[in-house]
């Protein structure tokens, strides 16, 4: 299978380490000094050698991004470029997650009775984020909507792998290699509600933008998605969900919903679990710049303003519904499983592990509780066996 050019760079980059140092000593970086007492054996056979060699590579390697610095106050635009320019993508796609993380942050506040707390922060170089959680809520367990604006750096070998050129860049034949530019947005939200019928939600919009570097032009592509994870089947709520983005897709490409749908059922996969689904799916797409960059752009933006229409009506539904201690221990047990994607596979929770990022940010995502018990299966015929079933046998719901 042909991989995506965000794909490949989020690949590249989910193997590297989390330090952001990239010299050419290795015991610049702690816990990698030479052993002086190492058997001459070993040494002779160069096993020491190659060992230093794979640091190397590694500490070269690291993405660099700069850290962050906490604000009492939210700059008007995280980005560098002067927010009066509106022609730049980059400004108008920071506009467009900030308006919606106002939004939909002022919808669930108003239906929990319970505000968010905000944390903002800047990096010296630009860019910087805003977090937004609500935890311990009346409806929701926990409930967090993050934007982040990045200037970073990529290693010559990490953007090749992203964009599929196996030009040589900068000073890739020796010393120390340039590193290409980069610029990320991007919003990120999870939603758990308390009752176990009410369903946890997510959404993730990004935009990606290399500058032009070393006469390597410019690429750019947006990503982005939202699903669903039930812990029991309502097949009327799992329709409304699918159908308010159904119909977002087709508004702008026929083709958008057959296949984003089927690339989310694809990407939310828990293989060691079977290759069973992390929920019931919804849209998902990387990489998307077969249309000029506006038409995509409003794509966007119009599934994150759908995000309010298609997921709150359900937790209105379903927040004061009855529910047994049983019920509540199967949900705790789908939620480990939650866990279990977005900290092995999940590549948005990677990359901000592996790059540096604000780690309270990055794990925003888990539940405030979760469970594992052993070996549990449902009783066949049961609504908890439906829910799995349809994990591992992903159904048309719209």
């Amino acid at each position: 299978m042909r991989l995506s050019c965000g794909q490949r760079l989020q690949q590249q980059l989910s193997v590297l380490p989390v330090s952001n140092v990239h010299q050419h000593n290795p015991a610049a970086v702690p816990g990698q000094t030479c052993n002086k007492h190492l058997h001459r054996k070993a040494l002779r056979k160069g096993q020491h050698t190659l060992r230093t060699k794979k640091r190397l590579v590694q500490v070269q390697s690291a993405p660099a991004i700069e850290q962050e610095q906490a604000v009492a106050e939210v700059p008007d635009s995280l980005c560098k470029e002067s927010s009066s320019n509106q022609g730049s993508m980059r400004v108008k796609f920071e506009a467009a997650v900030r308006r919606a993380q106002d939004d939909i942050c002022k919808a669930v506040s108003e239906m929990d009775g319970k505000p968010f707390h905000e944390d903002a922060w800047v990096r010296p170089g630009g860019g910087g984020g805003v977090s937004r959680v609500l935890q311990g809520g009346n409806v929701w367990e926990k409930a967090g909507v993050n934007v982040s604006v990045v200037y970073g750096s990529m290693p010559p070998e990490a953007y090749r792998a992203a964009t599929g050129t196996a030009k040589k860049l900068g000073q890739e034949n020796g010393g120390q290699p340039d590193r290409v530019p980069f610029f990320a947005c991007g919003i990120s939200s999870v939603m758990h509600p308390h009752n176990p019928f009410a369903p946890t939600m997510h959404f993730n919009y990004r935009y990606f933008e290399t500058e032009e570097w070393n006469g390597v032009p410019s690429q750019w592509w947006f990503g982005g998605g939202t699903d669903i994870t039930p812990s029991y089947i309502n097949a009327d709520d799992l329709k409304h969900f699918h159908g308010a983005y159904k119909a977002v897709c087709e508004k702008h490409d026929p083709e958008y919903w057959p296949k984003f749908k089927k690339w989310c059922d694809d990407y939310f996969v828990i293989k060691h679990r079977n290759n069973e689904r992390r929920g019931c799916g919804g849209i998902f797409f990387d990489d998307l710049n077969d249309k000029d960059a506006d038409t995509i752009f409003n794509f966007s933006q119009d599934c994150q303003q759908a995000v309010v229409d298609s997921y709150l009506p359900l937790v209105a539904q379903h927040k004061d519904d009855d529910f047994t201690e049983k019920q509540k221990q199967w949900q705790q047990m789908r939620r480990g499983r939650y866990v279990e994607f977005n900290l092995v596979y999940d590549r948005g929770t990677t990359f901000g592990l592996k790059t540096g990022g604000r780690i309270e940010s990055i794990l925003m995502s888990l539940p405030l509780t979760s469970r594992w018990e052993y070996n549990v299966m449902p009783e066949p015929g049961s609504p908890e066996a439906d829910l799995l079933d349809a994990c591992l046998n992903p159904r048309q719901w719209a």
